[in-house]
């Protein structure tokens, strides 16, 4: 399965230097400044679970930060769980649709359970797509109080404007600059390995521990001080699920790549680096990264640890962007404007609603939390919360439609599962220094997607009340007698599906006792695959009377796809248009609801307007669906919720 779909989606091409160059610049910028803020966090004095200094602690820290991302990053992610991609596509969302659309009804109870706890692992990566951008920018602008202690008071500021101009570029969008952020990222980890060489050359003692018994002896022989310290590992592997979500858009074999051959390697050097720095001077265990950097040099590492963490915070909110556009086309979040920003690249989306929120949110956790440290174990939550979650549902797939062998899973799986619990354990150690933070924002979230699942629901069951059958309405116009009076032209009527009547259409019938020579009930259904080609686009139903001109037209989308509905009916054959159509000149109707609270038991009653008030945010279906604004009439109605 994941073999045939990295083909189609990058893989035949994956040795293109500019296909891994491309993924250096947007897939890894988030893991690759982790290691800016990650050894320091866990020597932070303030911390409330210090580590000690000592040799044995060093050794043991260094260690353990490489064996997780060992198993977390190489063989969780890299060799495991990209393996599992829905047409090349990855990510959580794409996760939980295999997960869906293997279920029979045998254990289907159990797959939407597993379904509800992947939502949830979506919504925790909009506390990740709030917090990366504050921790990696302010960790980065902090390297100036090493330069010069009285610059601190300049950090929160200049922090803000640095992060105010991101989010104001993000309508340009990443095709424009894209190219440049691959070259910036190969200088930043050229950067980072050359320094943690040259600290390695200082103390090369450091390197053993590459050793696993120094991270084994440090969790068994100081239990009660490594636990604490692994909600500051943790930050070593942040990013490791943008390697999964990123991978529809440069292929497995490109990530593995540029992760084995350049990511890892610089990284690893840098940790070690940082390690042998502290093991020589443990007074520099402040700030570590910007420590190891010759001082003539520690300047223009801020400016390059500015830019990274920039191209860190630029992934992590177009990885925001595609999260909400598949949820949408889920039916988890209302229908939003989405802009697309690349002609060539599919995947490059804006959504003004969320970089509005997005850009007010990571400004209040600045100003609010004022440090990296502070925001640290808030960013460990958000990054170990999603990782387990993302475990858990691959290797459920894995045993139930892979049919893997149950022993590998028990005990394969079930390690890597416990190393994943041991980290989420230890930040809920953290749970009133900062990790509450993710958990409110994702549990916000996760009420916010279920909610108005369930309100879509409960107004599509009444909607279908009032509409009424679409086939014995479209009979009851055929044997209408006297026939109803038929004006000349192509009317356009947008539905749900084709089982009922457009509100729009019955009220025209209904209320006006006419119907258009020509007819197109239109529907969109969104494919549980990222897109469709145009081949598999439409499908046509004459809805039982093959020459009273209304038809209807199934538009089949890509969960990843923005319908273009005037686009898709220029597809509908010749032959099956029942006299033919024209739609340059088409009439496109809308039906528009204005929903009120009810007093039907279906919702509790905050709920119910919860989903009222999420409703407002819709965008304008016009806009949405891409229909002629001067041709396009807008019917209303009103309905009880």
């Amino acid at each position: 399965m994941s073999a045939a779909a990295d083909t189609s989606h990058g893989a035949a091409h994956a040795l293109r230097p500019a296909i891994v160059i491309g993924a250096l610049g947007v897939v890894f910028g988030d893991i690759g400044t982790s290691p800016i803020y990650t050894v320091q966090t866990v020597f932070n004095p303030a911390d409330p679970h210090p580590v000690p200094l000592n040799d044995a602690n060093v050794y043991g820290v260094v260690s353990l930060i490489f064996w997780s991302v060992m198993l977390i990053v190489t063989l969780t992610y890299v060799t495991l769980v990209m393996r599992a991609d829905n047409h090349g596509e990855g990510g959580i969302m794409a996760l939980i649709t295999l997960l869906r659309r293997g279920s029979g009804t045998r254990g289907r109870r159990t797959t939407m359970l597993l379904a509800a706890l992947g939502l949830f692992g979506a919504a925790l990566f909009f506390g990740d797509s709030m917090i990366t951008p504050a921790i990696s920018v302010l960790s980065a602008v902090e390297g100036l109080k090493v330069v010069e202690p009285g610059l601190e008071v300049w950090v929160v500021p200049i922090t803000a404007v640095i992060i105010v101009g991101l989010f104001l570029v993000q309508r340009q969008g990443t095709a424009v600059v894209g190219r440049f952020f691959g070259p910036v990222m190969i200088a930043w980890f050229t950067a980072i390995g050359a320094c943690g060489v040259a600290g390695i050359v200082a103390n090369p003692g450091i390197l053993a521990a590459l050793s696993p018994s120094y991270a084994i002896m440090f969790l068994a022989g100081h239990f009660h001080i490594a636990f604490f310290a692994l909600a500051a590992i943790v930050l070593s592997v942040t990013g490791a699920e943008a390697l999964y979500a990123d991978m529809g858009h440069f292929g497995r074999r490109a990530i593995t790549i540029g992760w084995l051959g350049l990511v890892l390697p610089a990284c690893t050097l840098n940790y070690f680096g940082q390690g042998a720095l502290i093991l020589a001077d443990e007074s520099k265990s402040s700030a570590p990264f910007f420590l190891l950097t010759p001082e003539w040099a520690q300047i223009p590492m801020v400016v390059l640890a500015t830019a990274a963490t920039v191209i860190a915070s630029q992934a992590v909110i177009t990885g925001a962007f595609s999260v909400v556009s598949q949820a949408v086309q889920l039916g988890y979040l209302p229908r939003l404007r989405i802009t697309h920003t690349s002609a060539s690249t599919i995947g490059q989306i804006y959504v003004p609603w969320i970089n509005w929120m997005l850009m007010l949110s990571v400004l209040t956790l600045v100003f609010a939390f004022e440090s990296s440290a502070a925001l640290a174990y808030a960013f460990g939550m958000a990054v170990v919360g999603t990782i387990t979650i993302t475990t858990v549902l691959f290797l459920y797939l894995a045993r139930q439609q892979w049919r893997w062998p149950l022993w590998a899973l028990g005990l394969g799986g079930g390690a890597l599962l416990t190393v994943d619990l041991l980290f989420f354990a230890a930040n809920l150690t953290k749970l009133v220094h900062g990790a509450w933070l993710p958990l409110v924002i994702a549990v916000a979230a996760f009420i916010v997607m279920t909610t108005w699942q369930r309100g879509r629901a409960v107004v599509t069951a009444s909607r279908r009340e009032v509409e009424g059958p679409l086939r014995p309405f479209v009979s009851e116009i055929a044997q209408k007698r006297p026939t109803l009076t038929r004006i000349p032209g192509t009317a356009v009527f947008l539905n749900r599906g084709d089982d009922t009547v457009p509100l729009a259409m019955r009220a025209n019938v209904d209320h006006n006792h006419v119907v258009h020579e020509h007819v197109l009930i239109a529907s969109v259904e969104t494919e549980p695959v990222p897109r469709v080609s145009d081949e598999n686009r439409i499908s046509v139903d004459d809805l039982g009377y093959r020459d009273d001109g209304i038809l209807h037209v199934t538009i089949h989308a890509g969960y990843m796809e923005r319908p273009d509905v005037p686009a898709a009916l220029k597809l509908v054959p010749a032959e099956e248009t029942e006299g033919g159509i024209d739609l340059d000149n088409a009439s496109y109707f809308l039906s528009h609801l204005d929903l009120v609270p009810g007093t039907e038991p279906n919702m509790v009653p905050w709920r119910k307007r919860l989903f009222i008030a999420t409703s407002l945010v819709t965008a304008d279906a016009a806009g949405y669906f891409n229909l002629p604004p001067d041709r396009t009439v807008i019917i209303g109605s009103r309905m009880e919720v």
